[in-house]
């Protein structure tokens, strides 16, 4: 199985002096994903947690949404020519029962590390039906989550705290899920952001947690649609990032009910939709 990291001979310049020393890498390989043994999708990605990976990204896509429906994933012995095992290749096997999508070849997904949408017909093909509504500021669901700023500001340290890879090569993601509290109950780290959250999302559906009502999700980098919809897909109500949102994350975290925050750094932070589940103070200025 390819290993989370990679040593490689580089050349250092530093105040002028010339050096060689070997450097640690974050891996990257490629893993393709079978639906009951037909081709899916192909993802660039930082090999470890595959399975999970594999459940969260059909998570997304609206085919699973709790372990029962899920009989098995297995790695495909004989991926190539010679029938050796790359342990690129996964074959996931719904249960009996559970609704097959239908795999064309304008449905069939590429995915990159940097976006999870390449390949795909229309935004339109991503904007599945969730199966958990995301409580709304009029809604009482029970128990709705609210967290507060100063809980907020204090999870990207968190997070960093909790990157083992990204301090060994500095080039990685990561996802993370919090209570609201701000108690860390789960990180995975990715080359690709996408690739983090759908292994956490993976994670929680083995172990039949979803929907993860309860959760604030915490990502490294921007938040785009694509994690967005991954986080509405879950059933989380808050999304964190410490970079931008796009424009079409604020539309879909508006349309779903996401509480979505960017620009989560230091003592600051953006709030774009959502804001229910904020104990904010009065807004100064239009």
């Amino acid at each position: 199985m390819g290993r989370v990291t990679e040593r490689r001979r580089v050349i250092r310049l530093r105040d002028g002096v010339v050096s060689t020393r070997p450097d640690t890498l974050v891996a990257e390989e490629p893993l393709e994903i079978r639906l009951n043994g037909r081709p899916l999708a192909i993802t660039m990605r930082t090999p470890g947690d595959d399975f999970a990976l594999a459940a969260g990204f059909l998570v997304s896509e609206g085919v699973l949404g709790s372990a029962d429906e899920l009989a098995n994933i297995v790695y495909c012995a004989g991926a190539t020519e010679d029938g050796s095992n790359t342990y690129n290749v996964v074959d996931v096997k719904l249960a009996p029962g559970v609704p097959v999508p239908d795999i064309t070849l304008e449905r069939n997904v590429y995915t990159t590390s940097s976006c999870g949408l390449c390949g795909k017909a229309s935004l339109d093909a991503v904007r599945t039906t969730a199966r958990w509504k995301l409580d709304g500021p009029d809604d009482d669901p029970g128990t709705p989550v609210r967290i507060t700023p100063e809980t907020l500001t204090a999870l990207p340290d968190r997070l960093r705290a909790a990157q083992r890879v990204f301090d060994r090569t500095g080039g990685l993601h990561a996802a993370a899920l919090f209570t609201p509290e701000g108690e860390l109950l789960d990180v995975r780290e990715d080359v690709g952001r996408h690739n983090a959250v759908d292994k956490l999302v993976g994670r929680a559906l083995q172990q039949g947690l979803l929907p993860l009502s309860g959760a604030v999700l915490l990502v490294s980098g921007r938040a785009s649609f694509e994690l967005a919809q991954k986080a509405v897909m879950a059933g989380i109500p808050v999304l964190a990032a410490v970079s931008a949102p796009s424009s079409l994350a604020v539309d879909l975290a508006d349309e779903a009910g996401l509480t979505l925050v960017g620009f989560l750094r230091g003592t600051s932070m953006n709030v774009y939709a959502g804001e229910h589940r904020l104990a904010l103070p009065t807004a100064v200025g239009g």
